[in-house]
């Protein structure tokens, strides 16, 4: 089995996270104890991916939730799916890292983590195969930011050949959640360029969007963004926990998408979204899910892939379908969309198709894109930080803690190298590329011969 260790941080990661649990453990035929009440032998059949085993036929999340304030965890517990999580994997801190990334980082997340790493390793040692480890957190506050972070960098450090992805919550254009998103962004950022294997980005912002464009809510709440995320983290591992025709998992899904190791932030999308009342009224068809797919409005991170090109891009499908018509319309979406893909990396689609389709539909697709367009999140995120960094506004809170300027100047001039790296490649040409090859091996003739 390729057993995944979850990990939830900050209040953020607790609330995307206890929605995921309760997508997955529906699609298990799990009741909110997490005993079985399912339909089909395909349900049991690798639930070990993201369950462990206990007594009486019941399931326990392999999860790990952290926090440093007992609130959120408060809120998990009396939530419909509090019995279903081990009490013992409920790591929490009393004083709250109060948006301030240093705290979570250096000071108050520092003391905690230790505890967190002895449940972490309980986990890992009870598992045959461990694929790796996926941890929900946002970047705009301090436990998941700053605690996720340094959790990231001591997992990278024990386990350095497991796959370490994560859904990172990016602070929104229009939204702030904090006045200091920016330094909190930016020296998270600095951490997952160098920590990760694989970082879904998603924002509040475009997920509003969704809801309210493509699903006609008026008032989409927290739990309504939720639910959309959660169903593209199911899609993202489904191929992992139930069989189909053309399998993926996050390794596959790391070694296809990341063709540079720091150009691993990925956008991701969901199809069929429709509204409520739109629902009787359409089929949902192959060329209907491409489409949605890879429409610009249904990316869940705020940047427009039309203004860049897409480096690699995956799409999983669920559900019973013709392979041939999939391999038909991701070829078709290649050929009349050209100038949007890389032409030096020739079939930049990676597929996957499982059989088994979420609960209510009848197939649906999750789509995972790297595209250099990306940088819009992070150039703008660097604009904000700039600003305040120029004045040294609100610089006390986080020196406060131990950390010095130069911290930030680096994470600040590393998020910009980033950016130009992602302008580099959205700019080269196959020419580019023969030239600097060619340019190459004359360097290496000429210091031969010196």
């Amino acid at each position: 089995m390729r057993e995944i260790v979850h990990i939830q941080a900050g209040q953020c990661g607790n609330q995307i996270g206890s929605k995921f649990w309760e997508v997955i453990s529906d699609e298990h035929g799990l009741d909110p104890t997490g005993i079985y009440h399912g339909d089909s032998a395909l349900q049991l059949e690798r639930i070990d991916v993201y369950f462990s085993e206990a007594m009486d036929n019941r399931y326990v999340p392999r999860s790990v939730l952290l926090d440093l304030e007992p609130a959120t965890m408060d809120a998990v517990r009396s939530g419909p799916y509090g019995k279903l999580f081990r009490p013992d994997n409920f790591v929490f801190g009393h004083s709250g890292a109060g948006n301030n990334w240093a705290k979570g980082h250096y000071t108050e997340g520092a003391e905690l983590v230790d505890t967190v790493l002895d449940v972490l390793r309980r986990e890992a040692e009870a598992c045959d195969c461990l694929q790796g480890f996926q941890m929900a957190h946002s970047l705009g506050g301090g436990t998941g930011s700053g605690m996720g972070t340094l959790l990231i960098s001591k997992i990278k450090e024990e386990y350095p050949d497991r796959i370490m992805a994560t859904f990172s919550v990016f602070p929104s254009p229009k939204v702030s959640d904090a006045v200091v998103e920016p330094y909190n962004a930016t020296l998270s950022v600095h951490q997952l360029v160098e920590n990760t294997d694989e970082t879904f980005c998603i924002d509040n912002e475009a997920l509003y969007d969704i809801c309210f464009r493509t699903l006609k809510m008026n008032t989409p709440t927290y739990g309504d963004l939720n639910h959309l995320l959660s169903a593209t983290m199911s899609g993202v591992t489904t191929c992992l926990r139930f069989p189909g025709q053309l399998n993926a998992d996050l390794r596959k899904l790391a070694v296809n998408m990341v063709p540079f190791p720091r150009l691993h932030f990925f956008i991701t999308g969901f199809a069929p979204l429709t509204s409520r009342g739109c629902q009787q009224y359409r089929t949902v068809s192959v060329p209907e899910l491409t489409q949605q797919m890879f429409d610009a409005r249904n990316m869940m991170a705020a940047c427009d892939p039309r203004h860049g090109r897409y480096l690699t891009v995956a799409a999983m499908f669920r559900g019973r379908m013709s392979m041939k018509e999939v391999d038909e319309q991701m070829l078709n979406v290649q050929n009349k969309n050209s100038a949007y893909f890389v032409e030096w990396i020739p079939n930049n689609v990676k597929i996957a198709v499982c059989d088994i389709p979420p609960r209510g539909l009848k197939m649906s697709g999750t789509f995972v894109g790297n595209s250099t367009s990306i940088q819009e999140i992070f150039k703008r995120i660097s604009e904000q930080f700039s600003a305040m960094f120029r004045r040294k506004a609100f610089l006390h809170w986080y020196t406060g803690e131990g950390m010095d300027e130069m911290e930030f100047m680096e994470a600040e001039s590393n998020m910009n190298d980033l950016v130009s790296e992602y302008q580099q490649y959205q700019d080269a040409t196959v020419e580019d590329e023969v030239d600097d090859f060619e340019g190459d091996i004359e360097e290496e003739e000429e210091e031969e011969e010196y």
